[in-house]
């Protein structure tokens, strides 16, 4: 199939507009004007013209232009006829993957555009902020089901956005590999999967790709196969906003966005939900923002080449549900079944229900119940997320204390209110909420590379403990709820002081104020 010629969209030169004229609303003429065969018409004017039929300007045959004036006149036809060229860029421009053409007004060279070969058109003067003001903006936010917490990020930053300007935006999430990358490139979240499960696999897979020189140059060849997939999977959205939540969505769309002129058109940023140590490749120079979690991402962030003006430390995101008021516990607990008076624990296994849950929940049941009283002295909430095969298992058991055990759960903020401590594997975004709770961690596991720090992080923080043996953690609950009660309070507390329970809402308000400093640029896309 023949490839359309991008749309041809540019302004004829004029005399210098005087005062009265800068100060005069926008309007457009909506007369027609056939151009002379060398493309400019008899009189002098500010004009913008495109050819209908999809020419260059300056071929010969007649022309269409729609001529533009500087007066008070003609308003009320301004959105009129901006929908009618509107929709002719878009026409001409079907078969191009990518292109924003804004429209200025400009009499220096080159009519006051610069095209770069691809359909974009690139603006070097006074806006035309007319067209379509009222529509909400729209974010479009990066991420990967390499792990449950780019998904929880993603869609803490959407709640936020609705629940702080509602209409205002429009915001997608997307796994930009699985759905907008052809064979075999969807297929990174099954991959990692697999990888992760195979440890030494994924540990080389990390550490052996940590070098620049190394993972620039795959995502180099990377591009080389997908742009016009990736280009086109971006530009579906129209995105004003691009926030990336995942180490991978940085390098190639960046690529993409700088090879079509559009950097200064949209704002692209990365929330790092890492809470220590992080890949290298979530770093970008190119960035408008980088939202760390704590000041040691910041300083990985710094020695990446970032600038002090590109980092805010704000820290993780997390449901925005994690900032409202907490429930009284003995009501929490009524409502999940549990005993309104016991000391509590929560035993997690992400959303798969991964890691040695059956044998931590059966070392809990022994350690938790006092055989010279013959009663419990605490009690187990379980989640077992989509593991349904040991939730069955769980709740076939004859418990001597009370244990509850749940399914993959949506309301994790009143599972962790109706607790008192929790065990769980090193998840940033688990640690994260833990901390807003202020429930102490004992740690059990975590993934080699982006995993590994956090468990100083939670230790050395007096927040919780590390260990991987079932008896072990039950002996550490067992004596929290007993002879260590003290400790358990000065944990809660430490926990409660590294919280950042708005960190969400700091991160999409300073992404409004990054849009509004912007707004004076008016964009048109070409879809595909």
């Amino acid at each position: 199939m023949p490839t359309m010629q991008p749309s041809s969209v540019t302004q004829e030169p004029s005399s210098v507009l005087d005062f009265e004229s800068k100060l005069g609303a926008v309007a457009l003429d909506s007369r027609f004007h056939l151009l002379n065969s060398d493309g400019y018409a008899s009189f002098l004017s500010n004009y913008l013209y495109f050819d209908r039929s999809g020419g260059l300007v300056g071929e010969k045959g007649p022309k269409l232009v729609a001529s533009l004036s500087w007066s008070s006149r003609g308003v009320s036809r301004v959105r009129r006829i901006f929908g009618e060229f509107n929709r002719a860029v878009r026409f001409h421009c079907e078969k191009i993957p990518i292109g924003f053409a804004s429209v200025h007004v400009n009499s220096g060279d080159n009519n006051g555009l610069r095209g770069d070969g691809n359909g974009v058109l690139e603006d070097e003067g006074l806006v035309l902020n007319v067209v379509e003001a009222e529509k909400p903006k729209k974010v479009l936010i990066l991420m990967s089901d390499t792990g449950g917490g780019h998904r929880a990020s993603a869609e803490a930053i959407k709640a936020a956005f609705n629940e702080e300007f509602g209409e205002e935006y429009q915001v997608f999430v997307t796994d930009l590999w699985s759905d907008h990358t052809p064979w075999p490139f969807n297929q990174l979240p099954r991959s990692y999967n697999f990888l992760v499960k195979h440890g030494p696999l994924w540990k080389m897979t990390y550490y052996g790709t940590a070098p620049r020189l190394v993972h620039q140059s795959n995502f180099a060849a990377t591009t080389t196969f997908i742009a016009r997939e990736v280009a086109k999977g971006l530009m579906k959205y129209q995105p004003d906003i691009i926030i990336s939540v995942h180490p991978l969505m940085q390098h190639v769309p960046l690529r993409i966005l700088r090879a079509k002129g559009l950097l200064k058109k949209i704002v692209f940023t990365t929330v790092v939900t890492d809470l220590s140590t992080c890949h290298p490749t979530w770093f970008h120079k190119l960035v408008t923002r980088c939202y760390c979690p704590t000041t040691d991402v910041a300083k990985r962030a710094l020695k990446a080449g970032l600038q002090s003006s590109q980092i805010k430390v704000y820290g993780l995101p997390v449901r925005p549900s994690f900032v409202k008021p907490v429930r009284p516990k003995d009501e929490l607990r009524k409502e999940l079944g549990m005993d309104e008076d016991l000391p509590a624990v929560l035993l997690m296994g992400g959303g798969e229900g991964m890691g040695p849950i059956e044998a931590t929940a059966r070392a809990l049941g022994n350690a938790l119940y006092n055989e010279d009283l013959g009663e419990p002295i605490g009690q187990v909430l379980v989640i077992c997320g989509r593991n349904k095969k040991l939730a069955d298992k769980l709740r076939s058991i004859p418990w001597k204390i009370p244990v509850q055990v749940k399914g993959f759960v949506t309301k994790m903020e009143e599972c962790m209110g109706a607790c008192d401590c929790i065990i769980t594997k090193a998840g940033p975004g688990t640690i994260a909420e833990a901390m807003i709770r202020g429930l102490p961690i004992i740690l059990n596991d975590y993934i080699a590379g982006q995993e590994v720090g956090n468990v100083p992080y939670v230790v050395e923080n007096g927040c919780g403990k590390f260990s991987k043996s079932p008896k072990e953690i039950a002996k550490i609950v067992g004596e929290w709820f007993g002879p260590k009660a003290e400790e358990l309070a000065v944990m809660s507390q430490n926990a409660l002081k590294l919280a950042r329970p708005d960190a969400v809402f700091k991160i999409v308000h300073d992404l409004h104020e990054l849009v509004r400093q912007r707004s004076f640029v008016t964009q048109y896309s070409c879809t595909t």
